[in-house]
């Protein structure tokens, strides 16, 4: 009787092990048969409004930009302005001492007497000329010397209205005012600093004025037939994602950049806040005509190193991995240039494991 209880035991024991190792290895085998839940839709047709964007840059207009230099020889006792400083047309910039003025006002004072001199024997000649007591030859040569000297002296007018100086007074110093209103960008000098020559002088300061600025992008060659003059196009600026501004080419460049294979377009815009900024990154983005074109929810491409590709349902339960080229994006869709046909299958959801699983065929 304990002969047979063993037996029965030992025979319940190896029947139990036998259905739990059933019990395990079922599960096992259904995740490693089993295909990935996944999600499809169909490539389809429909019409799309593509946009180009260009890269560009904030610019101010160069007819607006004006380099103050200073008009002569001398040192910078001081400079009253700063980069990012609003002046008015006539506002001082700065103070320069040149020996250039003071060898003006004396020329100035030697030209003037000499004139009223000229002019005072002038009118005696003219006297002695109307009763015959001077000849004819004398009194041309009167007038002669003195629109001679009438000529220097307004040479050496002009020379101090150039510089800037009053007429009168012995200051050797000149005060550089402002030519235009608008923004100083940047100074190119400091107080104590000599300027040796006028032709080789750093400007004092930049002055632009801001009030309406450029916006300049590059176009590849290949895009060039799709934008073209007076095109009307929105405006992006890194500093102001969500604030559109809307403008017209006002020109395409007709000469390629050899280096980069691109042409210059140009967007004028009014800036009366100033918030346009020379040197801001911006975006140019041009609106292409709707046109039909393939189109795929965002989520069914897959991008892999320089690959973009989609996984397509060829049969039930069956996929393959196909490359293909994106022409435009967005957050939902994807516009598909090449490698797809309409009415296709493609998987939105559960792409990435079946690449990953090896169900590529």
């Amino acid at each position: 009787m304990k002969k047979t209880f063993i037996l029965l035991l030992a025979v319940f024991t190896i029947i139990h092990e036998s259905a739990c190792t059933k019990n395990e290895a079922a599960p096992m085998a259904s995740k490693t048969n089993g295909t990935p839940v996944v999600k499809t839709a169909k490539v389809r047709l429909s019409q799309v409004s593509e946009e180009l964007s260009l890269s560009a840059k904030v610019q101010a207009d160069p007819a607006k930009v004006v380099r103050v230099y200073p008009p002569a020889s001398g040192r910078l006792l001081r400079v009253k302005v700063r980069p990012g400083d609003h002046v008015v047309k006539g506002q001082s910039l700065a103070v320069l001492e040149s020996s250039d003025v003071s060898q003006a006002r004396s020329d100035y004072a030697k030209a003037k007497a000499e004139f009223e001199k000229d002019q005072r024997a002038l009118d005696r000649s003219r006297l002695l000329f109307d009763h015959k007591v001077l000849s004819e030859r004398e009194w041309e040569e009167q007038q002669s010397a003195t629109s001679q000297a009438k000529s220097e002296f307004e040479r050496a007018t002009d020379r101090l209205r150039v510089l800037g100086v009053p007429l009168t007074g012995s200051s050797s110093q000149i005060t550089v005012v402002a030519p235009r209103s608008g923004a100083v960008l940047d100074i190119g000098a400091a107080g104590g600093e000599l300027s040796k020559s006028v032709d080789n002088a750093n400007p004092i300061c930049t002055i632009a004025d801001l009030a309406t600025v450029w916006i300049v992008g590059d176009i590849f060659e290949k895009d060039l037939s799709a934008v073209r003059a007076g095109e009307p196009v929105d405006i992006t600026v890194n500093a102001y994602p969500e604030r559109p501004w809307s403008g017209k080419l006002a020109v395409v460049s007709d000469t390629v950049d050899p280096q980069t294979r691109t042409l210059k377009v140009r967007i004028v815009l009014a800036n009366a806040a100033h918030q346009l900024k020379p040197e801001m990154f911006a975006a140019i983005h041009v609106h292409k005509p709707p046109t039909k074109a393939l189109v795929v929810p965002s989520s069914a491409v897959l991008r892999e190193g320089g690959d973009t590709s989609v996984m397509v349902e060829t049969k039930p339960g069956s996929y393959e991995r196909r490359l293909v080229q994106v022409s435009s994006s967005n957050a939902k869709e994807v516009v598909i240039a090449s490698g797809l046909k309409p009415g296709e299958t493609v998987v939105t959801e559960g792409a990435a494991l079946l690449r990953g699983g090896g169900n590529d065929q």
